[in-house]
């Protein structure tokens, strides 16, 4: 063997058996330093496994195509790697293959090499994932949310600023990462075993399928042939295959004649479906007149619950399919854990929304009654008995703030007649409101979150008086602040530039100085009677928000929250990888073992474990959203334009809903698509595939140990 020195990296399976019973080491090499133990075959000859190995005894009887999963981990085969507690020291000179000690009594094994090999062993301890129990490893952490679209390009106008203003943010980070970058002192590249870390977590996520198929075909190293039964066994076993004939013919019967019938009815009922729902979803998203213009379920809440519920219904089909095409292949792949996170998730969101609905209209359908003289009672006190008592108020002197009687009589009365003319129309909804409640309760059957959202929309619809006062009251004093503004430049002798945007010098005669101070005191002395209406108008229309917020966090908690993920994550956080970290081992014990045996090279230990998904990345998109709408109500514009009195623009629908279309994709799937997809048969195993092993290594490929790389 050549002598070399450096650092070798041998990865070891924290199942492997402990005990001294000798046995044969088989993995993969991905480099002379970098070793793989997938299985230690116990109780065998290292010359069998080799033999065996060669021949594709050990990896017969896959469920499988074998290749597929070697392909995954890097290689085209398996291959013996070394022995483990041999009872005779074994001639290492030339060979690459490692000597493995276990005792009960060590935590970990020792490793021994030969004498001309000057280097530094490392062996990484790993657990193996359970691929039935969806257990993998993963560099980056998994991804809850679809990333095939971006929702950067659907905010409003009152996202623009706050989308340029963190672009930029992003942009200058970035600008500073590359300045750092080039300050190092040193650039180190890669080395190979840093690039190699993505092969080997396919590796880890391999070797649970890969071991329990050489456990299983271990019994076949170097046994002989059966023999052909006897008359006699030959009649007993076919006696004991009747009731296994009788039961293949019903099996048959079933599976020709019963399951055609009923799989083209139930895809002929789901495509009925598809097609409704699609004429549905076409008239929420027509948008009349230009392509800006919005859409009903831009509007109403109880549309935009409506389009999610369709949307999620056409999605089930496709996600479904693909989670049972992940049942033709090795569970090792994980390229569908995500989807099957997604798809269980919504389905556990959706029926605990139609169990709590269930329960919410039962008791508005037995209370209706109750129900609507409570609601008649709250929104009379507070939307018109409520605003009509704090507008006569404000007609005197509110406080004792002496406001000018005859301007703030005229308001007053301007708004009282529209109150009174909006509880008229309130009244004629009056005696149906009953019957309005039992079409709620009846709603709810279908999920807490449509009562839920037709309330929100309720909400909007009687307090739409309330919006038209604060947008009166906002623009009169807007105009108003304007003029004393334009009256206060006139009084000190300037004037605004519009085309300069500045404020420059002006000389004006005596008769625009006297006539725009008259104004300006007018004006000025008139400002608070206007400013009580507009604050009170104001605060009505924050409260209004406040509410209609509140309605939303709960339709987002309903539709939205990671309910299956934060299950999984306290119950196998396994299945939800965040990144992976080495954790380095207290050693004491294995180098006293070790002292004095001078093949056994200086040794250190690390575990490689699974980060699971912190809590605080599953409800980053909470977050998220909060940060924005706290940045857009709580900023220094918006509060100027509630001094200044401009209308401050509410946030769209859409993208307080955003959160929760993450989940679904951007373009769902066409009605074609979905009976293209229903209609074709699952890919079956190619028959040339012999025992599961397409391909038989080479002999070389096998003895010595150089098993061929998959590029």
């Amino acid at each position: 063997m050549v002598t070399h020195n450096g650092l070798m990296r041998v990865f070891w399976p924290s199942d492997a058996p402990k005990d001294s019973a000798p046995g044969v080491l088989v993995g993969f090499r991905n480099s002379e330093s970098d070793v793989f133990v997938v299985a230690v075959l116990q109780d065998v000859e290292l010359r069998q496994v080799e033999n065996a190995l060669l021949v594709g005894t050990l990896l017969r009887h896959s469920p499988h195509d074998i290749q597929e999963l070697l392909q995954r981990c890097g290689h085209s085969s398996v291959r013996a790697l070394g022995c483990v507690n041999p009872k005779k020291p074994a001639d290492q000179s030339g060979t690459d293959l490692l000597t493995v000690h276990t005792d009960p009594s060590l935590r970990f094994p020792r490793l021994h090499y030969p004498d001309d090999a000057l280097m530094t062993m490392q062996v990484i301890v790993y657990d193996r994932p359970h691929p039935t129990r969806m257990q993998y490893l993963s560099l980056k952490p998994i991804t809850l949310a679809l990333g095939d679209k971006t929702r950067v390009a659907e905010w409003d106008v009152a996202f623009e600023e706050l989308e340029r203003a963190e672009e930029r943010e992003r942009k200058r980070k970035a600008h500073l990462v590359e300045k750092l970058k080039l300050h190092r002192v040193i650039a180190h590249l890669p080395t190979q075993k840093e690039l190699a870390l993505p092969m080997i977590i396919e590796q880890v996520n391999c070797s649970h399928e890969l071991n329990a198929l050489l456990q299983k075909n271990i019994g076949m190293i170097g046994r002989r042939m059966k023999r052909a039964l006897s008359v006699s066994e030959r009649v007993v076993e076919s006696a004991n295959n009747l009731w296994d004939y009788i039961w293949l013919v019903l099996h048959y019967a079933f599976r020709v004649w019963i399951w055609p019938i009923a799989a083209q009815l139930f895809i002929f009922g789901l495509i009925t479906h598809r097609i409704m729902g699609e004429a549905v979803l076409q008239v929420l998203h027509w948008r009349p007149g230009s392509s800006d213009s919005p859409a009903l379920k831009d509007i109403s809440a109880t549309a935009q619950q409506i389009d999610i519920r369709l949307q999620q219904s056409c999605y089930w089909p496709i996600q479904y399919l693909t989670l049972r095409r992940r049942k033709v292949n090795w569970e090792s792949i994980t390229n569908s854990h995500p989807e099957y996170i997604r798809f269980y998730n919504s389905l556990w969101l959706v029926a605990n929304d139609v169990i709590m609905g269930i329960a919410v209209g039962t008791f508005i359908i037995e209370n209706a009654s109750v129900v609507a003289a409570q609601v008649d009672t709250i929104f009379s006190t507070w939307s018109v008995d409520g605003l009509r008592r704090m507008i006569s108020w404000l007609m005197g002197w509110p406080g004792g703030l002496k406001l000018n009687t005859e301007l703030a009589a005229f308001l007053g009365d301007l708004f009282l007649w529209v109150i009174d003319y909006w509880a008229g129309c309130i009244s004629l909804l009056r005696p149906h409101l009953p019957a309005l409640i039992q079409i709620i309760g009846f709603s709810a059957f279908a999920g807490a979150t449509m009562p839920i959202s037709i309330f929100s929309d309720l909400v909007s619809l009687l307090t739409l008086h309330i919006y038209s006062f604060y947008v009166a009251s906002a623009r009169i004093f807007h105009w108003q602040l304007t003029i004393i503004i334009s009256l206060f430049h006139l009084f000190r002798g300037k004037k605004r530039n519009i085309l300069r945007n500045r404020i420059d010098s002006c000389d004006y005669d005596l008769d625009q100085l006297l006539l725009g101070t008259i104004l300006f005191t007018l004006q000025f002395f008139l400002l608070p009677t206007v400013f009580v209406f507009y604050l009170t108008f104001a605060s009505a229309r924050i409260a209004v928000i406040g509410l209609k917020a509140a309605l939303e966090m709960g339709l987002a908690c309903l539709n939205h929250f990671p309910l299956f993920a934060v299950m999984l994550r306290l119950k196998d956080p396994g299945r939800l990888p965040g990144g992976i970290c080495f954790e380095l081992q207290n050693t004491i014990d294995t180098s006293l073992n070790v002292t004095g045996s001078a093949n056994s090279p200086p040794t250190a230990y690390v575990l490689l474990k699974s980060i699971p998904l912190s809590l605080r990345a599953m409800f980053q998109p909470y977050f998220d959203l909060g940060d924005r709408i706290r940045k857009h109500y709580f900023s220094p514009s918006v509060l100027l334009c509630l001094v200044s009195g401009q209308f401050v623009p509410p946030i769209h629908r859409r993208n307080l809903y955003s959160l929760q279309y993450s989940m679904l994709p951007a373009n769902r799937a066409s009605i074609g698509e979905l009976w293209r997809k229903l209609t074709e048969r699952s890919a079956r195993p190619s028959s040339h595939v012999l025992n599961g092993y397409a391909a038989i290594p080479l002999r070389k490929d096998i003895l010595n140990g150089k098993s061929r790389k998959v590029t």
